[in-house]
C-alpha cells in the first residue's frame, strides 16, 4: 500500500469534484501561481489501493515548473464512490472514465500529459489506446508491460480471498498484523488517514482491478503501432518488487521511451523522492508541449 507522507494538500491545490460525462470524480487540482499561465495540464492516476493523495508531494514542484495538475480518485477509489458490481471496474470501463476526465480537464482540447502509477499506468495505457487524440504524452510510473510479478499475484489472491469473507475493517487489521517489524514500530504506519482511505475503497473495485493486475497482457506492440505514436516516459525507482526494474528497462527500449530511474526510490518515486521525480516529469513534458491534439 502506498503511504503518502501527508493527506494535506499544499496551498497551490484544492480538493474538488471534476464533473464529466461519466460522473463526478474527486480530484486535487493544483495550478501555477497568479500571473503564470500553465505550460500544460497533467492528469495523474493512482495505483492499486492508492488515491490522489499519493501525488500530493509532486503538486507544489510541478506547479512551480508551470504545470496545472489534476490527481484523481478513479471510480471506487477513496473519495470517488463506485457501484458494488465488479463489472463496473473492467479495464475498458476505467479507460473510458479517463477519457472523460481528460475531456473535462481540458475542454479546449490542447492535449493532456497523462501519467499512471502502477495499476494506474495500465489504465492510462488502455485509455490512450482507446483514443490517443486526448493526450500529448504518456508517463508510465513503476508500471510494467503485463501482469505483476508472481509474489504480487499471490498477495492479490490473498487479498481478494479475504475481501470475500471479511469486512474492510477486518481486512485492514489483518494487513497491519502482517506488516514487517520496522513498519509496525513506525508511528506513521498506523495513521488514521491511511485507515480511513482504506475503508472508503469499494471492495468490488479492489477485487476487479486486482484480478486485472494478475492477467494483464503485454500491449507494448499496440502502443508502438499507433500513428503518430505519442512520446512515452518510463520512470521508476532503482528497485521494484511489483515489476522488476530490468523488465521496465526492456519495456522502455521496446517503446523507444525516455527512461528515468530515480535514485533512492522504490515502487513509489512520487512519495519516496518527490522533488527528483517532479523535476524528471517536468523536463519530459517541457520537451513535448501540448499542441492542440483534438
Amino acid at each position: 500500500m502506498s503511504r503518502p507522507p501527508t493527506f494535506v494538500p499544499p496551498a497551490c491545490a484544492r480538493a474538488r469534484r471534476l464533473r464529466t460525462a461519466r460522473g463526478d470524480f474527486a480530484v486535487l487540482e493544483a495550478t501555477p501561481r497568479d500571473g503564470l499561465g500553465p505550460r500544460g495540464t497533467a492528469l495523474l492516476l493512482p495505483g492499486y489501493t492508492g488515491s490522489k493523495e499519493d501525488f500530493i508531494a509532486l503538486l507544489q514542484p510541478l506547479t512551480e515548473a508551470g504545470y496545472r495538475v489534476l490527481a484523481v480518485d478513479g471510480r471506487g477509489q477513496y473519495e470517488t464512490p463506485g457501484p458494488d458490481d465488479e463489472s463496473a471496474y473492467a479495464q475498458g470501463e476505467l479507460a473510458l472514465d479517463v477519457l472523460a476526465q481528460a475531456t473535462a480537464a481540458d475542454p479546449a482540447g490542447a492535449g493532456v500529459h497523462l501519467l499512471g502509477h502502477s495499476l494506474g499506468g495500465q489504465i492510462a495505457r488502455a485509455a490512450l489506446l482507446a483514443d490517443p487524440s486526448c493526450f500529448t504524452t504518456l508517463t508510465l510510473m513503476s508500471s510494467g508491460p503485463a501482469e505483476v510479478a508472481p509474489a504480487q499475484r499471490e498477495k492479490v489472491a490473498l487479498l481478494s480471498g479475504a475481501l470475500a469473507t471479511m469486512t474492510m475493517a477486518e481486512v485492514w487489521e489483518a494487513m497491519r498484523a502482517l506488516d514487517p517489524p520496522e513498519e509496525a514500530d513506525d508511528p506513521k504506519s498506523d495513521r488514521a488517514d491511511l485507515r480511513h482511505r482504506w475503508l472508503l475503497h469499494n471492495p468490488a473495485q479492489l477485487v476487479a482491478t486486482g484480478r486485472a493486475l494478475t492477467v494483464e497482457s503485454d500491449r507494448v506492440a499496440e502502443l508502438t503501432a499507433l500513428r503518430p505514436a505519442p512520446p512515452v516516459h518510463v520512470i521508476s525507482g532503482v528497485r521494484d518488487d511489483t515489476w522488476p526494474v530490468p523488465l521496465l528497462d526492456d519495456m522502455a527500449t521496446r517503446l523507444g521511451a525516455h527512461r528515468t530511474v530515480v535514485a533512492g526510490a522504490e515502487h513509489s518515486p512520487n512519495t519516496d523522492r518527490p522533488a527528483e521525480t517532479a523535476r524528471a516529469l517536468a523536463a519530459f513534458w517541457d520537451r513535448h508541449p501540448a499542441d492542440g491534439r483534438r
